[in-house]
């Protein structure tokens, strides 16, 4: 049976990853946030959900809650720093591949983490245009 940290060098995460699973950035709920959204599902294992204040078409907050493996938790942490003071539209540009960047990269078997991280900003943001 392999050790935790044979298992955690088996995939390779980056300083960067690690350090935003250790320390999250932006975790917590905003109450009556400008948009939401949940993505994922508890039965494959990762869930995100993200909160935002955004101002005159600018996000202003983000916050997160993840259930998931420590790629899922850094993905969602980078992501909300990534988008913090961005428009609207620069926060509809942003990709899975920025997101896995940001992180140093992840493992390949990994990656689905930063596309849900994608998808999670883009409903949250049409969750908010919807209610405009």
């Amino acid at each position: 049976m392999k050790s935790t940290e044979q298992i955690i060098e088996n995939l390779m995460y980056t300083q960067k990853l690690m350090d935003h699973f250790m320390n999250p950035r932006n975790v917590g709920v905003i109450e009556n946030p400008d948009g939401y959204a949940k993505v994922g599902s508890p039965s494959c294992g990762d869930m995100m959900e993200i909160f935002l204040r955004i101002k005159e078409k600018v996000i202003t907050d983000a916050k997160f809650r993840t259930f998931g493996c420590a790629s899922a938790i850094a993905s969602s942490s980078v992501t909300t720093e990534m988008i913090v003071g961005k428009t609207i539209k620069e926060a509809l540009e942003l990709t899975n591949k920025s997101i896995a960047e940001n992180l140093d990269g992840l493992p390949a078997s990994k990656l689905h983490c930063s596309v849900l991280a994608e998808e999670v900003i883009n409903a949250a943001i049409e969750d908010y245009t919807s209610r405009k």
